[in-house]
């Protein structure tokens, strides 16, 4: 895997990027800025980009941006979005217009290197991978007429953990049942929500958008 490192904190920055290299990614260019990013993102091809939201001049939402540039004009690169802050705004805004191959996961969870690397081979393979505290704090607020409400408290918890990135396997060893069953849950989820089996359409992925709508 070939990945770019955007981030304007130095130490940071060189942190992601020595344990990529530790587990085998190729870090093909680093960037502080989200100029610099577009330009190493055009000329390098990677497979994946890494992004801190807050860079400079502003420091406020330029890695947002340059990730919705780079999905739009890159589709086949993947972007993981990193902040220190929870910030579900920021998750939906991203997910809305580029639902796959998009991930958003605290800076702390980044430095376990079997995380980071999980999450970038999750993204590159199409899936969204959003980070546990954003979902768990997602799941605590509830609309008015929820379009989830149809789903049963196992299928609930079941999306929870899809919206988290964990392929079904690892769903089911987190709720000690088999894998069938599953399947079974996720099969009724798409059927509620009324996610068809059209080829064009990643139906996990727009699953955990609609989650995420839902309790944002």
């Amino acid at each position: 895997m070939r990945v770019v490192v955007a981030d304007d904190v130095m130490l940071t920055r060189e942190g992601i990027v020595r344990l990529l290299q530790a587990a085998s990614v190729e870090v093909v260019a680093e960037a502080e800025d989200a100029d610099s990013l577009i330009r190493h993102v055009a000329v390098s091809d990677p497979d994946a980009a890494i992004v801190d939201i807050r860079m400079p001049p502003t420091h406020t939402d330029e890695g947002i941006v340059a990730a919705q540039r780079i999905r739009a004009e890159h589709p086949d690169v993947a972007v993981l979005v990193l902040s220190h802050y929870v910030e579900p705004a920021y998750a939906l805004r991203l997910l809305e217009e580029h639902p796959e191959k998009v991930g958003y996961l605290l800076k702390e969870r980044v430095f376990d290197v079997a995380v980071l690397v999980d999450a970038l081979r999750r993204l590159a393979d199409g899936e969204t991978v959003v980070d546990p505290t954003i979902v768990a704090r997602l799941v605590r607020r509830k609309r008015q007429d929820d379009p989830l409400d149809e789903l049963t408290p196992r299928e609930r918890e079941t999306l929870e953990l899809v919206a988290e990135g964990l392929s079904n396997s690892a769903i089911a060893m987190r709720l000690f049942v088999t894998q069938r069953t599953v399947e079974a849950h996720v099969k009724q989820i798409f059927l509620k929500l009324g996610l068809d089996a059209n080829p064009a359409s990643h139906r996990r992925v727009r699953a955990v958008l609609a989650y995420l709508r839902s309790t944002g």
